[in-house]
C-alpha cells in the first residue's frame, strides 16, 4: 500500500536523501523547502523517476500560518498523511555562548523549536485515531549537539535540539494510544552543506578524530534510520532517540 510522507527541509542534505530513499520504498513524497526551488524540484524529479507521486511546497517553518497551509496542501494533493519527517532547521555561523545575539536566538527558536512543534501538532492531528485519523509515524530531527551542548560553536542550536528530544518523549507518551509512533534521530558529524553555512566547511575533517568509526556519516546513513523508524519494521519502537553518529558521544 502506498503511503504519503511529508519532509520539511526536504530540498537538501538529510531531507533530500530521505525523500529519494523513500521513493524507492513506496512512499509518495511532499518536499518542503524555504527558498531553493530548483533544489526542491530536483528532488521531486528523482522521486517521480522512481515511479512515485511528489510535490514541492514552499513554506517558512517559523510561520505557523505557512505550516498549516503546507499540511493542507499535502491533504489536497496527496491525500492522507501517513508519515512525517520533522527535519527543517537552521544553524548560524559559530559563536561563543556569550556572543549569540538575541535576534539570532529568536530565529533559532522560531524555526528549530516552535516551528517543529507546530508542524508536529499538525501531523498528529491528521494521524491520531482519537481525532479521526488512521495512525502514523513521526520522526523528529535532533542532533548530537543536544547531547554534547554545542560549546564554543552553537549552544543555541544544541538547546533547541535538546528541547526536540524532550518533545519527542512527551509526544510518544501522549500519542501511543492513538496509533501514532514518535521517535527522533540524533546525527553526529554528517557530510552536508550545513557546516559551510555555519562558516566552517572543514569542520567534519577537524573533528574526525572524535568519531570512533573513523569517518563522517553520509546523509543516506541518517535517511536509512529515519525510514526504518517510519516503517512497519519498527512497529514496536516509540519514544526513542537513535544516534547516527559513528559512536561519537559515547
Amino acid at each position: 500500500m502506498t503511503k504519503t510522507l511529508l519532509i520539511t527541509g526536504g530540498s537538501r542534505g538529510i531531507g533530500a536523501a530521505t525523500a529519494r530513499l523513500a521513493a524507492g520504498r513506496g512512499f509518495d513524497v511532499a518536499v518542503n523547502y524555504a527558498g531553493n526551488v530548483a533544489a526542491a524540484e530536483a528532488v521531486v524529479a528523482d522521486v517521480k523517476a522512481a515511479g512515485r507521486r511528489a510535490i514541492t511546497i514552499r513554506a517558512d517553518i517559523a510561520d505557523s500560518t505557512q505550516v498549516r497551509t503546507m499540511f493542507a496542501e499535502v491533504d489536497r494533493q496527496l491525500g492522507r498523511l501517513d508519515a512525517f519527517f520533522n527535519n527543517a532547521g537552521v544553524l548560524f555561523p559559530h559563536k561563543r555562548f556569550v556572543d549569540i545575539a538575541e535576534d539570532q536566538l529568536d530565529r533559532m527558536i522560531a524555526v528549530n523549536l516552535k516551528g517543529a512543534y507546530v508542524a508536529a501538532q499538525e501531523a498528529a492531528r491528521r494521524m491520531s485515531t482519537r481525532l479521526g485519523g488512521k495512525g502514523g509515524a513521526i520522526v523528529n530531527m535532533s542532533s548530537m549537539g543536544a547531547k554534547l551542548g554545542g560549546a564554543f560553536e552553537c549552544t543555541d542550536y544544541g538547546a533547541t535540539k535538546g528541547a526536540i528530544e524532550t518533545l519527542t518523549i512527551g509526544m510518544a507518551k501522549e500519542l501511543a494510544g492513538e496509533g501514532v509512533r514518535v521517535n527522533a534521530v540524533r546525527p553526529g558529524l554528517i557530510e552536508t552543506e550545513i557546516h559551510a553555512s555555519a562558516g566552517e566547511p572543514g569542520r567534519v575533517k577537524r573533528l574526525m578524530g572524535t568519531v570512533p568509526l573513523g569517518r563522517a556519516g553520509s546523509p543516506e546513513d541518517v535517511a536509512e534510520a529515519v525510514l526504518w523508524l517510519l516503517s512497519d519494521q519498527s512497529a514496536y519502537t516509540t519514544g526513542v532517540i537513535v544516534d547516527v553518529a559513528g559512536g561519537r558521544g559515547i
